[in-house]
Formats: structure tokens, sequence, C-alpha cells
């Protein structure tokens, strides 16, 4: 069979663990472009396949919305529980193969495909493929790809600050996004330890970032907003006791806190987050970390308070 990890179906030489109990995130097979030779335009020829658990698939679920995107790709949720054959369609299958795994549709696209089985998935209808499975290119895609069917033209990865964009997002995917597995899947008390030292360095650094601007780039909100929300809005429910992040909460610094906030009250981001499968799905599908399987009650979580950032730029 092989292991699964965060919605990923691995085979068994490929477990995400290397000798010094490090986590090892496998990189993802299909790498498509909208607007290519193979891949148009078009309105209601591609899908996307999504858990609302995951926060590499929020991601492409909040800039979907913001690019008003939803009337164009229809999206498909994974059941919140991953048990032995990975990402499931429950309790109905999904809409256009009547699958219920999403191992099925990796096959479909390649018959010999042996790689990791996860989500996003963005799916031509037409080409009846994977378009793409990497979060970070389908946000790019979903920038821009279909402004000519929208009218659309918001930019979330503009000219003049992509230089600035880019850094941010190498500091938190490293620290932050991928920091959290870090220290919830590393197999030594070393390798915990050194990931524990980076995300809170990494959270610190962001903490100061944000004392002086609404957002991570300045007055505009961006892409590396996009890409850090879903890690944070996670973080005091699941990431802060479950993958054992516990120096502090994101309630407990002032600058993020306030941050989160003010983008869980933007459409696009509080009407993405389902706290309820989050919790589902980490507690109950990572029986090595919980193997009770109860996901507990707490905590509260009032994202709904003013934030009061509307007067930093």
């Amino acid at each position: 069979m092989g292991m699964m990890i965060d919605g990923a179906w691995h085979r068994d030489d490929a477990w995400p663990v290397s000798e010094d109990g490090r986590f090892r995130r496998a990189a993802t097979r299909f790498h498509g472009r909208i607007g290519d030779a193979m891949h148009a335009a078009e309105a209601n020829r591609y899908h996307l396949y999504v858990s609302l658990a995951c926060p590499w698939a929020h991601r492409t679920l909040i800039m979907r919305r913001l690019k008003g995107l939803e009337d164009i790709i229809p999206v498909t949720v994974t059941h919140p529980h991953m048990l032995d054959e990975g990402w499931e369609f429950r309790p109905e299958a999904e809409p256009l193969y009547g699958y219920t795994h999403a191992w099925q549709l990796y096959a479909r696209a390649d018959p010999h495909y042996t790689g990791r089985v996860s989500v996003p998935v963005l799916w031509d209808r037409r080409a009846q493929t994977i378009v793409c499975n990497e979060s970070a290119e389908i946000i790019r895609i979903f920038n821009s790809a279909f402004d000519g069917l929208t009218g659309n033209a918001d930019d979330y990865y503009p000219e003049p600050l992509r230089a600035e964009i880019d850094a941010i997002n190498d500091l938190v995917y490293d620290r932050i996004n991928n920091g959290v597995y870090l220290c919830g899947f590393t197999a030594t008390q070393a390798a915990y330890d050194e990931a524990f030292e980076q995300l809170f360095e990494a959270l610190d650094r962001i903490e100061q970032r944000l004392a002086g601007q609404r957002y991570l780039a300045g007055a505009q909100l961006t892409e590396a907003d996009i890409r850090l929300y879903p890690t944070l809005v996670r973080f005091d429910a699941v990431y802060y006791g479950h993958f054992k992040c516990n120096r502090r909460r994101i309630a407990d610094m002032p600058n993020l806190w306030g941050w989160l906030r003010d983008l869980y009250q933007r459409p696009g981001f509080g009407d993405t987050t389902d706290i309820a499968h989050i919790k589902q799905h980490y507690y109950y599908s990572h029986a090595a970390l919980n193997p009770t399987r109860i996901v507990p009650g707490g905590p509260e979580l009032d994202f709904d308070t003013p934030h009061g950032r509307d007067s930093l730029t």
C-alpha cells in the first residue's frame, strides 16, 4: 500500500521522514498552465478538487473567490476523514466520473502514476487530465488566466511587488506553512527542536513586520497574505496542540492576531474557512498522532471581533 500524510498517498519507499527524523514533503508532479496549446482558458472546462481541511487547497479556494471564478470553475470537496485510501468523496461520489477516491483521478490522468495523491487538483474536463496539483501554481493561474472571461483584473502578484512577495513566500513556506508539519511529523527530538525554533523565529519576524503595515507587502493585499492565512487560521485550533507548536498561540501575538481577523472578515477568507471540518480531519485522520481519534471541543476562536487595522498603510 503506502503511507498517508496530509492527503498525500505515498508508496512504501516514499515515506516522508528522512533518516535523521526530519519530515520531507514530496514534490508535486503536474505543472500545466492555462492558456497554452493544451489548456485554453474556457468557462466550465475546469474543475477544482479540494479538502476544506488542507491549507494548500484552502489558498486556491480563496483565490477562486477573490477572482470571481465560482461560476466558471466548479469545486468538489472531499470528506474530512482521510483513511487508508486517502482523500474520499463521500457521502456522494465526485460528479464527473462517479469516483469515490482522489487516487482514481490520478490514475485516470496517468495509469502508471505511482507518486503522491494530494489536493488541490485542477482538472481539465476536455483533456481528461490533471492540469496542475501544485497550489502555488494554481493560485497564479487563478490570478490572471481567466481575466478575459470574468473581467476581474485584480492582481495579487503585481509586478512592482513581486520580489518582495517572493521573499516573504520563501520565509513563510519554509518556516511556517511547512514548518508546522516539520514540528508535527518529525521523528526525533532534535529535528522537532530545530523546526520549533525556526517556526517561532519566523512568526516573530512576521509579527514585527505587521506592526506598521496592514498586509505582508504593505498596504495592498497580495498573494503573500493568501499563502499565510490558511496556516494561521488553523494554528490555534490544530497546530498549537496536535503538532506541538505550543510556545504561543496566534491569539497571543497582537499584530498577527489582528491581521488574521482582518482577513477572516473579508469575503473569500472567513467564508472559505470551516474550523469544524479542519479539526475533524486532523484529529481523526492522523491516527499516529492521535490514536483515540477524539476530536477536541475547543478552543473558542473569536475571529469576528474588530481588528483595528484599517488605518495601517
